[in-house]
């Protein structure tokens, strides 16, 4: 299987990366220079505000949106001090050493007895703020390595869960112990990280460490709410984050970018940085290998599966909603083999949609009736191992008695369709809008409201051109019976292009004198 990373960054204004896998796409990340990007960044904040209720503190830290801190989130350091002490937060000789447990406490105080206003906090972002709410804040700081994760708060090493092997586990704890972190500082190993070698974990820690010295000094020497620390961009991030030994080439089509993902690698993994390519071809990146389509079909609501039927995927507000369609799908044997084995399929597609889409929080997912318990197990396991590939958390719990897996996915940031979509101004993004019968009837019941105004003379009604068929043609009768029982002449007028719910109405005296209408 080839796997290739390309990155598109030709357009100033948005920078677009794609994980493919034998010509096929199966990751896509986009951000856009407008949108604010705050995950992963650390912050010095203050406490404006705290909700006894909720148990929830917000959080001025510099970007004009103030952040929502829970107590879920706050670490015992700020329990003892009440508030921010830059000392046992980074130690008195200022080197990054802090003197604290690694564990939560059980217990933890109201939060209205930790914080008061004016307060400082150091947070990180650990979740985009989406629609009204702001983001979401940590006080446990984490910094990702290539291999290592630097926490602060921890105080101890750690090897990341998705790492299985017992004996793998032991020896990366050993080599990381014997690496000899700096006490108070926690170290945890990621899942690349799982059979590299003892240099290479040392470089990597050596190169938080060197991070950390610096986000020292300026916790120290920043002055109310601000920035600290501030995340790699797009590029780095996910070089980081999921290239690994099995990606076999990257492509970017920028010198600049190009010379910043070089000098990374050179940096952290100097034996992949071969494998980076410049691809200066004159067809588009993006477009040579076919995924201009592909991604626009992201966007659609249907997916059709490979060999018949289809995934119709809904977001709405609460969660989002999957259902499963046989369509012309048809297996040997009887239905309820056909259900089973286009179940099986559903849920890989299910999984790879998800990841491309970035959808995330609440997910339910409605696969055909099947009644066989082993196929309904099977199906689970499948959805379950599709989605071990995925780098945000996943929970997926058994098929509920109405036949309904439900199942929660990380979200971090707002889904793909948010990032590149605005509602629409049409329907204010109900996605639709009502008939031409419809309006019709509702402008009926306005011209009965004009008839009541004794002095109206003449309405003048400006609608979509379909609206104005119906009402000149299937209601031409009514409006004429209101004509002769208000004495008022109507004319209704369709304009092509106007909204199909715009409605303009103009009263008039019989000097022609504008009458308000409400």
């Amino acid at each position: 299987m080839r796997k290739e990373m390309l990155i598109n960054v030709s357009q100033p204004e948005e920078c677009r990366i794609a994980i493919i896998e034998d010509g096929v796409l199966e990751e896509l990340c986009i951000e856009r220079a407008s949108q604010d990007n705050y995950v992963g960044n650390i912050y010095k904040g203050r406490v404006v505000n705290l909700e006894p209720s909720i148990q929830a503190a917000f959080v001025d830290f510099g970007v004009g949106r103030n952040g929502f801190l829970h107590i879920s989130d706050v670490e015992p350091q700020y329990f003892r001090q009440g508030g921010y002490d830059p000392k046992q937060l980074i130690g008195e000789d200022g080197d990054g050493r802090r003197q604290r447990p690694g564990a939560r406490p059980r217990v933890k105080p109201p939060i209205q007895e930790i914080f008061r206003r004016g307060d400082e906090v150091i947070v990180q972002v650990i979740k985009e703020g989406i629609g009204t709410k702001g983001p979401t804040l940590s006080t446990y700081a984490s910094i990702p390595g290539r291999y290592l994760v630097l926490m602060p708060s921890l105080g101890r090493v750690g090897v990341s869960r998705k790492i299985e092997d017992d004996e793998a586990r032991r020896n990366l704890r050993k080599i990381l112990l014997e690496l000899n972190p700096p006490k108070g500082l926690g170290f945890i190993v990621r899942t690349a990280g799982q059979e590299r070698t003892r240099k290479e974990l040392s470089r990597d820690m050596a190169y938080l460490l060197r991070l950390w010295k610096v986000i020292v000094r300026r916790i120290k020497n920043t002055q109310g709410p601000g920035d600290i620390y501030e995340e790699s961009d797009m590029i780095i991030r996910t070089i980081r984050d999921i290239f690994s030994s099995d990606v076999d080439a990257i492509y970017i089509d920028q010198e600049a970018a190009y010379e910043r993902a070089k000098e990374f690698l050179q940096l952290v993994m100097p034996r992949f940085v071969n494998r980076l390519h410049l691809y200066d071809g004159k067809e588009p990146l993006f477009h040579k290998y076919h995924l201009d389509s592909e991604i626009a079909r992201i966007h659609k609501r249907e997916v059709k599966l490979p060999e018949g039927g289809s995934i119709v995927i809904d977001p709405t507000e609460a969660l989002v909603a999957i259902d499963v369609n046989s369509g012309s799908f048809r297996a040997d044997g009887n239905a309820e083999e056909t259900a089973y084995r286009l179940n099986l399929t559903a849920a890989k597609e299910i999984a790879r949609q998800l990841r491309l889409r970035d959808l995330g929080g609440v997910i339910v997912n409605d696969f055909i009736d099947m009644r066989r318990e082993t196929h309904r197990r099977a199906v689970e396991r499948a959805l379950r191992d599709a989605m071990s590939r995925d780098r945000a958390r996943t929970k997926i719990l058994r098929t509920s008695p109405f036949g309904l897996v439900e199942m929660t996915r990380q979200r971090i940031r707002p889904s793909l369709k948010t990032s590149v979509y605005a509602d629409c101004p049409c329907c204010s993004g109900r996605g639709a809008v009502k008939t031409a019968e419809s309006m019709s009837i509702e402008v009926v019941r306005m011209l009965m409201l004009a008839g009541q105004k004794p002095k109206v003379s003449r309405v003048t009604v400006r609608v979509n051109d379909e609206v104005a068929s119906y009402l000149n043609n299937t209601k031409r009768r009514d409006i004429t019976g209101l004509e002769e029982e208000g004495g008022m002449h109507v004319q209704i007028l369709g304009t092509e292009g106007l909204f199909p719910e715009h409605v303009e109405f103009d009263c008039r005296d019989s000097d022609g004198r504008e009458i308000a209408f409400n």
